[in-house]
C-alpha cells in the first residue's frame, strides 16, 4: 500500500465526514426555518402600534403565508443555481422580511404602511421556501437510499423549530417582541451562511455496508431530535424559572442542537484510525467477484425490466388515455381526476382549520385571559413534531403489515381535531392546553401522511409540482379560515378600543370559529374515509409487492451464491 492510496483513502474518509457534517448544517437550518409559524407572539405588538382591527391583522397572517405560494420559484431555481446560491437568497430575504418588522415593532421607525407590511410578511414567508427547497434537494441527493429518515428528520426538526425560538426568546428575553423579531431576521441568516460552507452534493452510498451505516446513524439523529423535543416540552410547564435556570436552559440547548455533529466526527476519527482495515475490506469485497456480478447483473436488468414497463405503461396510457390511480400522471391528468380533489380539500380542511389556530394564538390566549401564549405556541410546535414521527412510521408499518390506506390516518387525525375544537369552544379550566396539544397532533399527522400519500396515487415523475399545488393549501387556509372566519367573527364580538383597534374578552370571542371549524373537520374527515375507500385497490397492491419482494429476497440469496 502505497502514499496514495492512503491519501485516497484519506479522501474517501473528508469526503464522507464532509457528507454527514452537511447534513448536520441542514438539521439546523431546519431547525430555524419554522419562523413562519411564530407570528401569534408578535402579532399583538403589530396590533397594537398600527392600531388594527382583528379582520386586519389577520389578513397580514395570510400575507406571510402567501409567501409560500411562491415557493415554486425555488424549485425551479433548485435545479439551475447550486445549494448555496438559494440558501443565501433565502437568509437574505428573511433578513429584509423580518428586519423590516422588527423595525416597526421596536419603534425604530414609524409604522409602515399596511400594503408594505404585507411585503415584508410575504418576504419573510417566502423565505424559508428557499431554505427548505436547498436542504430537502441536497440531502435526498445524498442519501437517496434512505430517502424515508431524511424526509422525517428533517421535517421534525421543522415542527420543533416554533418551540426552539419561542422557548430561547422567553428565557433570555422575557417574550420581548422586538427581541423576538431580531431573532427570526439574525439567527436564520447566520445559520444560512453556516450550511452554505459545508452543504453540498456529494456521492451517495455505493454499497450495501455503507447504506447499512446510514440507517444506523439516521437512528442516532432520531434520538437527539426526541431528546430536544422532551426537552423544550418540559421546560414548557416549568413555572416562573429564574433568569439564571433560564439561562441555563438556553445553554444546554444550543449543546443538544449542536450534538449531530458528534456524527461526522466520529466518522472522520474512526476511518482516519483504521485505514488498513477499510482497504483489506475493499479487498475482501473484490474476492468475491461472482456474486458481486451476479449483483450488478440482476439490477441491470431490473433497471432493463422497468424501462420496458415504462414503455409499455405509456403505450396503454395513450391508448386509454386517462392513467389509473397509482400510475404516474402528468399535472393535466392529475387535475382531471377526482382523488386529487378530494385529497386536496381534506388538506384544507385540516392544515387550514390548524393555521387558524396558530395564526390567532395570540388573541385566543388573551381571549381566555392569558397574557404570555408563548407556552402554547410551543405545545403546538412540541406535538406537532411527535405527531410528523409517529404518524410516518406507524402508518408505514400498516402498509407493509395489512395494506392499510394511508389516508385512513387522515381521517383519525380529522376527528381527534374536532375533538381539540370542541374542547376550545367549551372553554374550561386548561382547555387551551389540551386544545393546542390536540391541534399540534393533528397538524403534524396531516403534513406527514398527505406528502407521501400524494406520490403514491399519483406518482413521482411530477412529484414536485403535485406536492406545491397541495401546498397551496396553506395560504387557501390561512385566508378562508384565518383571515375571513376567524377576523370577522371576531370582530363581530369586540369592542373598539381609543386609537381605532378593537379587543375582545371571554369565551365568546372564539367559540363560533371553533364549531365551524369542527364541522369543517368533520367533512375533511368523510372525505379521508372516502379516499380511503377509493385508493384501498393502490394500497393493496402495494402491500402485496412488498410482501412478494420480501418472501423472494431469500430464495434469491441463495440463487446467486449457487450460481
Amino acid at each position: 500500500m502505497g502514499f496514495f492510496e492512503l491519501s485516497s483513502y484519506s479522501s474517501k474518509s473528508s469526503v464522507t465526514a464532509l457528507k454527514w457534517l452537511g447534513f448536520v448544517a441542514a438539521i439546523w437550518v431546519q431547525a430555524i426555518s419554522g419562523n413562519n409559524y411564530t407570528f401569534s407572539n408578535y402579532s399583538d405588538a403589530l396590533k397594537s402600534l398600527m392600531n388594527l382591527t382583528q379582520l386586519e391583522l389577520n389578513n397580514l397572517s395570510v400575507a406571510k403565508d402567501v409567501g409560500k405560494a411562491f415557493g415554486l420559484l425555488a424549485g425551479f431555481a433548485s435545479d439551475k443555481l447550486p445549494t448555496w446560491v438559494i440558501l443565501l437568497i433565502g437568509s437574505v430575504e428573511g433578513l429584509v422580511g423580518y428586519g423590516a418588522q422588527w423595525l416597526v415593532v421596536s419603534e425604530t421607525i414609524k409604522p409602515l404602511s399596511y400594503w408594505q407590511m404585507c411585503i415584508f410578511l410575504c418576504m419573510g414567508g417566502n423565505s424559508t421556501t428557499w431554505m427548505n427547497t436547498a436542504v430537502l434537494v441536497t440531502c435526498i441527493r445524498n442519501f437517496r437510499r434512505n430517502r424515508g429518515p431524511v424526509s422525517g428528520i428533517l421535517k421534525g426538526y421543522v415542527g420543533l423549530s416554533t418551540a426552539i425560538f419561542t422557548d430561547v426568546c422567553a428565557a433570555l428575553f422575557s417574550d420581548d417582541a422586538s427581541s423576538f423579531l431580531v431573532m427570526l431576521a439574525v439567527v436564520p441568516f447566520a445559520v444560512c451562511l453556516v450550511a452554505a460552507v459545508f452543504l453540498r452534493e456529494s456521492p451517495p452510498a455505493s454499497t450495501s455496508s455503507e447504506e447499512k451505516e446510514e440507517t444506523q446513524f439516521f437512528w442516532v439523529f432520531n434520538a437527539v431530535a426526541v431528546v430536544v423535543a422532551v426537552y423544550l416540552l418540559a421546560y414548557d410547564f416549568i413555572p416562573s424559572p429564574s433568569a439564571v435556570f433560564s439561562e441555563a436552559f438556553s445553554a444546554i440547548l444550543m449543546v443538544l442542537l449542536a450534538s449531530p455533529v458528534g456524527v461526522p466526527v466520529y466518522i472522520y476519527f474512526k476511518n482516519r484510525s483504521r485505514p488498513g482495515s477499510d482497504v483489506e475490506g475493499q479487498v475482501g469485497e473484490n474476492t468475491e467477484p461472482l456474486l458481486l456480478a451476479a449483483a450488478a447483473e440482476g439490477e441491470d436488468k431490473a433497471e432493463e425490466v422497468a424501462a420496458v414497463a415504462v414503455v409499455e405503461e405509456e403505450v396503454v396510457e395513450v391508448i386509454r388515455g386517462q392513467p389509473l390511480i397509482g400510475e404516474e400522471h402528468t399535472i393535466v391528468e392529475v387535475l382531471k381526476t377526482i382523488d386529487f380533489w378530494v385529497l386536496f380539500v381534506s388538506f384544507l380542511c385540516g392544515v387550514g382549520t390548524g393555521l387558524a389556530v396558530q395564526n390567532n394564538m395570540g388573541q385566543i390566549g388573551l381571549a381566555l385571559g392569558y397574557s404570555d401564549v408563548s407556552i402554547f405556541v410551543s405545545l403546538i410546535s412540541i406535538w406537532g413534531f411527535f405527531g410528523r414521527i409517529v404518524s410516518g412510521t406507524v402508518s408505514e408499518y400498516f402498509i407493509k403489515k395489512a395494506g392499510t390506506p394511508r389516508p385512513l390516518w387522515n381521517a383519525a387525525a380529522q376527528i381527534l381535531m374536532v375533538f381539540g375544537f370542541v374542547i376550545l369552544a367549551l372553554a374550561l379550566p386548561g382547555s387551551l392546553y389540551i386544545g393546542s396539544i390536540l391541534v399540534g397532533i393533528c397538524y403534524g399527522i396531516r403534513i406527514a401522511i398527505s406528502v407521501p400519500t400524494a406520490s403514491e396515487l399519483f406518482g413521482l415523475k411530477y412529484y414536485g409540482l403535485i406536492y406545491n399545488i397541495l401546498i397551496l393549501n396553506l395560504p387557501l387556509g390561512s385566508f378562508l379560515f384565518s383571515g375571513l372566519l376567524a377576523g370577522i367573527l371576531y370582530d363581530m364580538e369586540a369592542t373598539p378600543t381609543a386609537g381605532g383597534g378593537n379587543t375582545c374578552v371571554g369565551a365568546h370571542c372564539y367559540r363560533t370559529t371553533f364549531v365551524v371549524m369542527a364541522v369543517a373537520c368533520i367533512i375533511g374527515f368523510g372525505l379521508d374515509i372516502l379516499l380511503s375507500i377509493r385508493t384501498k385497490a393502490v394500497y393493496t397492491k402495494i402491500y402485496a409487492s412488498k410482501k412478494s419482494k420480501k418472501s423472494s429476497a431469500p430464495s434469491n440469496g441463495r440463487r446467486q451464491i449457487l450460481n
